[in-house]
């Protein structure tokens, strides 16, 4: 039982491991937002293939019974049968007995041309036509004549509101009768209910069911579902793209500006608590210093060593401080129009002496005299810097090389190379962190100060490093316009 609570993690410990991983707002968007625009679009293809269909299948059905209504009409007309007013009264053989005075061949000739016309309609694979009392007076398969059909839905709609019904179907419904095919269909087929009226138009004489399978209309469909779906599919994707570019700008500036925060708020803190730590050991040092340099004028003998390392150890701990308030304090000066080579020749004559001891060749040969945005005092502080790095990066000698790369019309860089020790990998990511340093000895604010000066007037500072190489820094300025 002890070993089992150990092995479970308390709450705070659940807490802890959930704050080390913070909401990655870009994962969850492009999870959620896929899913939600998916859905969107699923929904849209469905509901615009449907209306398609729907509309085409109607719009098909209509033409139908416009057409039919038309034959039957003409071919009432082309027959002088006297008592005869529409094709719905000539179409029930079992009522020819009911006009003694007509000629039954008259009828059954009249009744005929119609049937003809209706078995010979485009795309027909099926036609019955029904008698009120829903037998089954004629159709384009033998069989189903004389059939009486009371169990469909679609023909008592159109027998009880008097108008034109149509559906379509995918499968042929084997439990209806009258869906008796000769030759059956093959993808897709339209059943449509045509009324025929009496003279007054209000009595259904006859019902004429027609079965078709349109091959151009299903193509035509085809064709319109496959334009709705790419559409569909581009657009979701369109947006959703858009989207995902919108947040993922979004997450990029939120996490530069939170760690552009965090970097403020460190170098505050670092700000208010190193001035109080380097206004506290200034006079300190500088009374060791004296008391050291009285105490060396007197003394010749054993100890003048040690007051010496006592006097070069004050003088490092000094630097470390003016280094330490330099970097720290606010860069709030406004850029000037600067020449760069003019600003590399000076640096290179400060270093001058240590270059010659070092036994390191420069190569620098400028072939332009670039103005750019800085301020000299900053300028030659970072130039300084750089070049400080790199002789000691090549304490047995090496070559310093230094090119101006003209960049486009807006900017102008300088690629400050030598042959020295080098960078491992995670030295190179850690390089521009506060007081992260390789040299022994050294405070770790020298690059720190470039980047934050370089960016303060709108540049940029890149470095590349191969370990047992070199490492080659470039400062990228904005020209002067």
């Amino acid at each position: 039982m002890t070993t089992l609570a150990k092995a479970m993690p308390t709450e705070n410990e659940i807490r802890l491991n959930s704050r080390k991983q913070p909401f990655n707002l870009l994962r969850w968007f492009s999870l959620i937002s896929m899913a939600v625009i998916g859905t969107a679009a699923v929904a849209l293809g469905a509901v615009s293939s449907r209306f398609v269909i729907t509309e085409s299948v109607q719009r098909d059905a209509l033409l139908t019974s416009q057409f039919v209504q038309a034959i039957a009409t003409a071919e009432v007309e082309h027959v002088s049968i006297p008592n005869v007013r529409t094709m719905g009264e000539l179409l029930d053989p079992r009522k020819d007995q009911d006009f003694p005075d007509v000629d039954p061949l008259a009828r059954a000739s009249a009744r005929g041309e119609f049937l003809d016309h209706i078995e010979h309609l485009p795309d027909v694979i099926l036609a019955n036509i029904y008698a009120p009392d829903r037998m089954v007076i004629w159709s384009t398969n033998p069989a189903l004549m004389g059939t009486t059909i009371h169990t469909d839905k679609d023909l008592e709609q159109a027998f009880a509101l008097k108008t034109a019904v149509s559906t379509s179907y995918h499968t042929v419904d084997k439990t209806r009768k009258e869906q008796k095919f000769v030759v059956p269909p093959q993808f897709i087929f339209i059943e449509n209910y045509i009324p025929l009226f009496d003279a007054d138009g209000k009595t259904v004489m006859a019902m004429v069911e027609i079965y078709k399978e349109p091959q151009d209309l299903i193509n035509r469909m085809e064709r319109g579902l496959v334009l709705i779906w790419l559409a569909t599919a581009l657009g979701g994707g369109l947006i959703y793209l858009g989207l995902y570019w919108i947040v993922r700008r979004a997450a990029t500036l939120l996490a530069q500006q939170q760690e552009q925060l965090i970097t403020n708020e460190t170098y505050v803190v670092l700000g208010e608590m190193s001035s109080a730590v380097a206004h506290s050991l200034r006079n300190p040092l500088a009374t060791i210093r004296s008391s050291a340099e009285l105490a060396q004028e007197f003394d010749d003998g054993a100890a003048h060593k040690n007051i010496t390392d006592i006097i070069g150890q004050v003088d490092r701990m000094s630097m470390w401080v003016r280094e330490l308030l330099q970097s720290l304090r606010p860069l709030n000066d406004e850029p000037e129009p600067v020449n760069l080579v003019a600003a590399l020749h000076d640096s290179l004559m400060a270093y001058e002496q240590q270059i010659a001891k070092a036994k390191v060749t420069v190569e620098f040969k400028p072939d332009q005299t670039p103005m750019v945005l800085s301020e000299h005092g900053q300028l030659t502080q970072i130039l300084n810097s750089l070049l400080a790095n790199a002789m000691e990066a090549m304490e047995t000698g090496g070559k310093l090389t230094i090119q101006i790369e003209p960049g486009d019309a807006q900017a102008v860089s300088v690629v400050v190379t030598d042959t020295g020790r080098g960078m491992s990998d995670e030295q190179q990511s850690m390089a521009f962190r506060p007081f992260f340093t390789t040299k022994q000895g050294g405070l770790g604010v020298g690059l720190v100060l470039v980047k934050r000066i370089m960016e303060r007037f709108g540049g940029a500072v890149a470095l590349d490093s191969r370990e047992g190489e070199g490492t080659s820094v470039r400062l990228t300025f904005k020209r002067v316009p």
